[in-house]
């Protein structure tokens, strides 16, 4: 199976860095990056040191319902061309990440989630995506459980 790594919409990062509010409904706060630990949820690259990033919290679910977690991510401050593909994103610095199955209607999957090496995410993912009640996986942080991207069939 192909898969593909799938950030935040453009549509979605042009409005938050233009003032819209976060899941929250506040205004994102605006930091500058170390060089380290910021990737942004946009080009799923990490944030360069020394430029700006938004920090806000997003609900990567179209609807409010039990199982649509929110939480912080970061986002370049400055437009930046949408990440994603078929390869391993620059964003996944650390050594495990946790991926998580959701169903059509945005239910986690139990029995899907779990931490996985870095490595093994895309075959992991392709193991999850050929059952047929898994319509596309999260990636979160294995530390903090932060949103980082989503995995869907190419």
């Amino acid at each position: 199976m192909t898969i593909r790594f799938t950030p935040i919409p453009t549509e979605t990062a042009r409005a938050l860095r233009s003032g819209a509010p976060d899941a929250y409904g506040m205004r994102a706060e605006r930091a500058i990056s170390t060089g380290a630990g910021v990737p942004c949820r946009h080009c799923l690259g990490q944030v360069p040191e020394g430029q700006g990033y938004l920090i806000l919290a997003h609900r990567p679910f179209p609807a409010l319902q039990p199982y649509a977690e929110t939480g912080p991510i970061f986002l370049c401050a400055e437009p930046c061309a949408p990440g994603g593909g078929a390869g391993l994103p620059a964003m996944l610095a650390s050594a495990q990440y946790i991926l998580r199955g959701y169903s059509p209607d945005d239910r986690i999957v139990y029995g899907t989630g779990g931490v996985v090496p870095t490595p093994d995410i895309p075959a992991r993912a392709a193991d999850l995506l050929s059952r047929p009640e898994v319509a596309y996986v999260h990636v979160r942080s294995a530390a903090n459980n932060c949103f980082q991207c989503r995995i869907d069939r190419a």
